[in-house]
This record gives C-alpha cells, structure tokens and sequence, in this order.
C-alpha cells in the first residue's frame, strides 16, 4: 500500500495458515475521507443459499470462524465473514481518530449494500453485536434470524432494561486499557480470555494482520469506543436500536458461554427485552471464555445450525 495515511499487510502474513484455507475475496468501500478503502471477506458455500454473515470483534479477524464456516457449508449454507476496516486482511488507517462506532457501523452498510446480501442470519460476537446490531436496525429486510454470542449493546439504563453496575468491574478497565498506548499485544490478549490452551500457531495467526505496531490503530482503539457514560458517543444510538429490538420478531438465540465475566450479564436482557427471543431454544457453552468460538465451537456451531434448519428447512 502506497497511501501514507493506510497500510495494507502483506500476503506473505498470510499464508499458510492453520485450519484456514479459504480465498481471500476483497471490495473497495468508498470513503470520502482516504478515497476508498479495501476489505476483505471470507465468502465459502453456494451463492445462492441462506447465509450466515458472521462478525468478529477485538481484537480478532475472520480467522475466528474458521472452526464454524466449513460446519455451516457443509449443510449447504453460504457463510461470510468480513474483517472489519483495521483488521485481518482488510486496509488499516493508521490514525486512530479515523476508528469510530459510527464509522465501522457505515463500513459495514456499503458491504452488506455492495454485495447485496438477503437472506441473513446474523453470527454476532463481542463488537459484532454493537456493529450488527445497528446493521439489523439499518436494513431489517436483509435480515431472517440472529444469533448473539458473548456480546453486548451498551445503553446505560438500570436493569431490565440494561445492567447493573455498568460499566463494571472487567469492562471498565478494559476500556481505558489502550487509552494511551502505543502497542498491543494481539495474540496474548486472546490466548488470555480463552479458558483452553491455544496452539503458539494460532496465536501468530491472529498476529499475522499486524507486522508492527503502526498497524495496530484499529485494535488499539477499540476498547476506549465502549460507551460508558450516559454522554458518551454511542449511547444514542444503541438506544435507538433497542427501540427497534423492541419490536423484532423474528428469531433471536443467545447462545453465552458460563466463563465470560465480560458479557454474561447481557444476555439476560436480550432475552427479555427482543420479542423475537422468546420461547427460543437458548443455550448457555460450558467451559468456553470469551472467544467461544474457540473454546465451544462445537456447542455454537450446532446451535447456529439448529437455528438454520428451523428458519430454512434441514
């Protein structure tokens, strides 16, 4: 990449990878701001099926779903998996300020908008719900059905309508963590919110987007986005879409896991406030941290396919 102002990891970061084979598939989003921008998805099974657009959070890349993606396809399924603006594979502006709740929210619009994507069940984990939530909000008619997984929707109200103790004691902190830092370290964040072991290749797997620190800026950011405050920028917005969740219908499964101090205390109130969550089979993922996917993708994959098979038919 040539543009001073946003990098582009090198391919070589890129290969080889364990457990992902997947070609890589890329668009370029119009930005007023940089001229456009380049991202990357994962797009695997028939073009022509429902699909799962399933999305990652901080400070992971599609490379999360690599367990869920061959299991959705091989039921013949269509899964997609983008990497935000920042992330994986996709460009990264290098100035921080460039990396907003709203800004990921438009990104992710013009992806969803180019590629024409109907048919939806939603895959939401970590920042995915925040970002696919206002995604469900923006364009409902391109939406069937949405799984949560260990994600949240910041507004804070006191219980019910929110949670108590917002921010609390785990996602306070993390939200000033990289407030004034420099550097991240990726693959020691994640190895240390999973509950098993992770193998020292997955770990530089999710290492592999980020050569040096200069290509960190979106997953330094991230955490200081979390809207802790009444005034804090977001706070609107997530309200506004509770009003629109308020009123969803269709089907909504949570599916936690028991060892996420993070996000555990959400999943009471998409329950009880989305309508389309009710009678729904949910499912609580023993044994599995923050990062489910790794620790239970077993216990996710076949929820998400049970939800599948009785939107679409087995």
């Amino acid at each position: 990449m040539t543009r001073s102002n946003v990098l582009r990891t090198p391919d070589a970061r890129f290969v080889r990878l364990p457990g992902f084979p997947f070609e890589p598939h890329y668009l370029e989003l119009a930005d007023r701001r940089f001229g456009s921008l380049r991202m990357h998805y994962v797009d695997e099974g028939p073009r022509d099926a429902p699909l799962v657009l399933m999305l990652h959070g901080e400070p992971t890349w599609s490379y999360l779903y690599r367990k869920i993606i061959p299991r959705v396809t091989a039921r013949g399924y269509r899964a997609v998996a983008p990497d935000y603006i920042g992330f994986g594979r996709s460009d990264k502006p290098v100035d921080r300020a460039s990396y907003t709740c709203q800004n990921h929210v438009d990104w992710m619009l013009e992806f969803l908008d180019q590629l024409g994507l109907r048919g939806c069940t939603l895959l939401l984990q970590d920042w995915g719900g925040p970002i696919g939530l206002r995604l469900l909000a923006e364009r409902p008619q391109c939406f069937d059905a949405v799984m949560l997984a260990n994600t949240l929707l910041p507004n804070c109200e006191p219980p019910p309508r929110g949670i108590e103790d917002w921010p609390g004691p785990v996602v306070g902190p993390w939200a000033q963590s990289t407030r004034d830092a420099r550097d991240f370290d990726v693959g020691l964040v994640i190895r240390s919110v999973c509950v098993g072991p992770l193998d020292p290749a997955v770990v530089a797997a999710y290492d592999a987007p980020f050569p040096d620190a200069s290509y960190k800026a979106g997953v330094l950011e991230f955490p200081s986005m979390i809207p802790l405050r009444e005034d804090s920028p977001g706070i609107a917005e997530n309200r506004r879409t509770w009003q629109f969740l308020e009123g969803f219908t269709r089907p909504v499964v949570t599916a936690f896991s028991t060892a996420d101090p993070a996000t555990r205390a959400w999943e009471r109130v998409f329950r009880e406030r989305i309508p389309g969550a009710r009678g729904q089979p949910h499912i609580e993922i023993a044994n599995a941290g923050h990062f489910v996917q790794e620790d239970g993708s077993d216990a996710l994959s076949g929820a998400l396919l049970d939800l599948l098979e009785r939107q679409y038919g087995a």
